[in-house]
């Protein structure tokens, strides 16, 4: 019997969410605003900022010189080194890969979650 995605398991992810953003936007804004403070008061004599003012500059200089590209960013590399991979393999390789990914995982996106779900619908 196939377990699905549940409120549970939403109730829980959503404070987990909620708190690795809280964690992360803590870690770097306090480092923005160590560093602000200790090394370019010293050298630059700018004045001192508060954690408000680091999370503002660690958001505006993520706009400016990194974008919200998040994990899109990598896949594009992996699908290309996927592709050369592919394309050097033999038609025995390939075969055998597909038929090693469709055990690995054709429980979950392959015929087997279609027949599963079909099996739970006429229970």
């Amino acid at each position: 019997m196939r377990r699905g995605f549940n409120r549970r398991k939403l109730a829980f992810m959503i404070p987990i969410g909620i708190l690795a953003i809280a964690l992360f936007l803590l870690v770097f804004g306090g480092a923005v605003m160590l560093l602000w403070n200790n090394v370019l008061v010293q050298v630059v004599h700018v004045s001192v900022i508060s954690f408000k003012q680091a999370l503002g500059i660690l958001i505006l200089s993520k706009i400016l010189f990194g974008g919200f590209r998040g994990a899109h960013w990598g896949r594009h590399r992996w699908r290309e080194k996927m592709n050369e991979r592919w394309e050097k393999m033999t038609p025995e390789e390939r075969e055998k890969f597909q038929q090693e990914w469709k055990n690995r995982c054709g429980h979950r996106f392959g015929r087997r979650f279609e027949e599963e779900r079909g099996a739970e619908q006429q229970q």
